[in-house]
C-alpha cells in the first residue's frame, strides 16, 4: 500500500474542477478566491456549459477530456462535481493518475464503489475527500461543541426535516437529500449507524420518491428520524437533538438564530418501594448562542488543502463518505422491501 507523502510546501495547490453544472461554478469561484489554491482549469464535456464558463473566466484552460487533466503533471488535485453515477469512474481515474480528489456528495453510488475508491486512494497515496459541506457550517459546529462538551447529556434521539419545493432529481429524494442529514448526524454523534428503515411516496414516477421518511439506529441505541421532501410549500432545514440534560434546535434557514439551546426535559424517578413512578417536567432558559459567519465551502477546501499538505485526516473523510453511501443504500433497500430495517456493513470488515 502506498502512503501519502505529505509536504510543508506552501505553494498553492494547482486544482482543476471537473463538471460545471449546478455546483461546479461555486467550486470554481472558491478555488480562484483561495490563496492556498491555484485554478488550473475546467474539465467539461458539454460545449454549452464550457462556453458559459469561458465567458465568466476568460483565458482559463478548458478540457473536454478527463484524460488530459489526469495526464497533466502540473495539476495536483481535482474537484469533482459530476452526477453521482459517474463518481466511481471519474474519481478512480483521477486517483490512479496521481491526483488528490475532492468529490461532491455522495462519494459513490454504492457502498461497494465507495469502498473501492477508498482502497484506490490508499494504494496510490492520495487524499480522497467527499464534499459534505454541512460539516463546515458554523451552526452545525456550534451544536457539535455542545454535544462534545456533554451539555446535552446522553443523546436520546434526533428529528430532522429537509423539505423544499424541488429540485426534482432522477435518483430520487433519498439519494439527493439524505446525505446532508446523515453527514451531520454521523459528525455530531461520532458513532456508526447500524440499521436504517425507510418509507416513501412516489407521486409522478414509480421508483423516484418525492417524499421519504428514514429511521436510522446508531450503535448506542440512539435513533434519528429524517423527513425528506421535494413537495413542500416552504423550505425547511431543521434538526432537533434531544438529550437527557438539554435539547438543541438547529435551523439552517434562521440566519440570526440558527441554534437554540433549551433547558427542557423530563425527569423520571423509579420508586424504591411499591409506590408510583414519579415524573417531573423541566422548563428552564432558552439560550441563543452567537455564531460567526463563514462560507462552509471555503472552509471545506481549506481542510482539503491541509490534508494534502500535512497528511491529516479531513473532517469530511472518506470513511464517513462510505458510511453515508451505505446508509442511503440501506434506505433504498428498505424501500424495496416494505420498510424493513436493513443492517449496515462497516467500511472495514473485522477479522
Amino acid at each position: 500500500m502506498a502512503h501519502h507523502m505529505f509536504t510543508t510546501d506552501k505553494t498553492p495547490l494547482r486544482t482543476a474542477v471537473v463538471g460545471y453544472g449546478y455546483w461546479g461554478p461555486n467550486l470554481v469561484r472558491n478555488v480562484i478566491e483561495r490563496p492556498d489554491m491555484e485554478f488550473a482549469g475546467l474539465c467539461e464535456m458539454d460545449a454549452e456549459r464550457a462556453a458559459a464558463f469561458s465567458a465568466k473566466v476568460p483565458g482559463a484552460p478548458v478540457y473536454s477530456d478527463l484524460a488530459e487533466v489526469v495526464a497533466n503533471p502540473e495539476i495536483d488535485a481535482v474537484l469533482v462535481a459530476t452526477p453521482p453515477r459517474t463518481h466511481h469512474a471519474v474519481v478512480s481515474q483521477a486517483l490512479r493518475g496521481g491526483k488528490h480528489v475532492l468529490v461532491e456528495k455522495p462519494l459513490a453510488k454504492t457502498a461497494a464503489e465507495a469502498r473501492d475508491l477508498i482502497e484506490i486512494a490508499e494504494a496510490n497515496g492520495r487524499v480522497l475527500m467527499p464534499g459534505h459541506t454541512f460539516l463546515y457550517s458554523p451552526p452545525v459546529n456550534k451544536v457539535k461543541q455542545l454535544v462534545d462538551a456533554g451539555a446535552l447529556g446522553e443523546i436520546y434521539f434526533v428529528t430532522s426535516s429537509r423539505l423544499n419545493l424541488g429540485k426534482y432529481q432522477p435518483d430520487g429524494v433519498v439519494c439527493d437529500l439524505a446525505p446532508h442529514d446523515l453527514s451531520i448526524l454521523l459528525y455530531l454523534l461520532e458513532e456508526p449507524i447500524v440499521s436504517v428503515s425507510a418509507s416513501a411516496r412516489s407521486v409522478f414516477q414509480d421508483g423516484v420518491p418525492e417524499a421519504a421518511f428514514l429511521t436510522a439506529t446508531f450503535a448506542s441505541g440512539a435513533m434519528a428520524n429524517i423527513q425528506l421532501s421535494w413537495l413542500s410549500p416552504r423550505k425547511v432545514r431543521e434538526m432537533v437533538v434531544v438529550g437527557s440534560q438539554q435539547m438543541v434546535q438547529y435551523d439552517d434557514t434562521a440566519n440570526d438564530e440558527a441554534v437554540r439551546v433549551y433547558d427542557r426535559g423530563m425527569d423520571f424517578k423509579t420508586p424504591t418501594n411499591f409506590g408510583e413512578h414519579q415524573l417531573s417536567y423541566r422548563s428552564g432558559d432558552i439560550i441563543i448562542p452567537r455564531i460567526g459567519a463563514a462560507e462552509p465551502l471555503s472552509l471545506e477546501l481549506e481542510d482539503f488543502v491541509n490534508a494534502v499538505r500535512t497528511g491529516s485526516r479531513p473532517r469530511s473523510h472518506a470513511e464517513l463518505g462510505y458510511e453515508i453511501v451505505a446508509a442511503v443504500e440501506a434506505a433504498e433497500e428498505s424501500l424495496r422491501n416494505g420498510g424493513i430495517p436493513v443492517s449496515i456493513e462497516p467500511v472495514r470488515a473485522t477479522a
